[in-house]
């Protein structure tokens, strides 16, 4: 994956266009101003509540996926604003998938002249945990909970945003192809995977002396990307993610074609 300076750049030119077009589209709902800066740093600790979770989807010159988190809180105050009263069941969730989609004009036309063209799908998603991913935080002054707008990028859309700025990332798309006919007799064949989170030596002696409640520290951190598995080699690495309840993968990188794989 590209270093951390040239996902910082390009990351941060994605973010600071979103900021100013959702700024503009949120302001323009609550009927007074609302501005989103970029924020120095990483993502802040504190946590403001439950968050609300949007998905913009990217499609053209780029691709890949970035995640908008907001706060009910801050979609409450927004909604209130809007409507002239406390939101009720889903109306603040409403509000905002309205209010970002049509933000989405303004960042086409921000990030064309850049990019190249670019089209945007928006949609609300819940049940997700994010791990690994790049972060970008947005600073709303007019919060007054003094809560953040967190925008979260997916590898691909990393590695694109990387190469389109000068780094030297690729996007998984480019990755090389490798095709051979007799694959296609295998194709419905199903093969076991498994996520790995990390693994450790440990003496014999340690392990017969393991019982419920004993800890076992892994050699990776939280923030480094968990491994896909295919009969013991690396075949992807990703962020990992819940939905529904069930662990699950995005991928963000693909070391070497899968098929090679299976003709070894």
């Amino acid at each position: 994956m590209p270093d951390n300076a040239n996902n910082k750049k390009g990351a941060r030119i994605f973010a600071a266009a979103f900021a100013t077009a959702a700024a503009d589209a949120l302001g323009k709902a609550a009927g007074a101003p609302w501005p989103l800066e970029v924020m120095e740093g990483s993502e802040p600790s504190t946590r403001h509540g439950q968050p609300l979770h949007f998905r913009l989807s990217v499609d053209g010159s780029l691709r890949g996926e970035c995640f908008v988190e907001f706060y009910e809180p801050q979609a409450n105050a927004l909604a209130a604003s809007i409507l002239g009263r406390p939101p009720v069941d889903d109306e603040a969730e409403n509000a905002l998938v309205k209010i970002l989609a049509g933000a989405t004009g303004g960042l086409k036309s921000l990030l064309t002249s850049q990019f190249g063209e670019l089209s945007f799908r928006l949609d609300r998603v819940s049940g997700l945990a994010f791990g690994g991913m790049f972060v970008v935080p947005l600073s709303a002054p007019a919060d007054p909970s003094g809560a953040p707008v967190l925008l979260y990028f997916d590898g691909q859309l990393v590695a694109a945003l990387c190469a389109a700025t000068g780094g030297s990332g690729a996007s998984a798309s480019s990755a090389p192809r490798f095709e051979s006919p007799n694959l296609q007799m295998l194709m419905d064949v199903e093969l076991n995977v498994s996520l790995r989170f990390g693994q450790r030596q440990l003496p014999l002696r340690e392990v017969l002396e393991l019982s419920s409640g004993s800890v076992i520290e892994l050699d990776r951190m939280v923030d480094e990307p968990v491994e896909l598995l295919l009969d013991g080699k690396v075949i992807a690495r990703g962020e990992a993610v819940i939905v529904d309840g069930n662990y699950g993968l995005r991928v963000t990188e693909i070391p070497q074609p899968v098929a090679s794989h299976l003709m070894n």
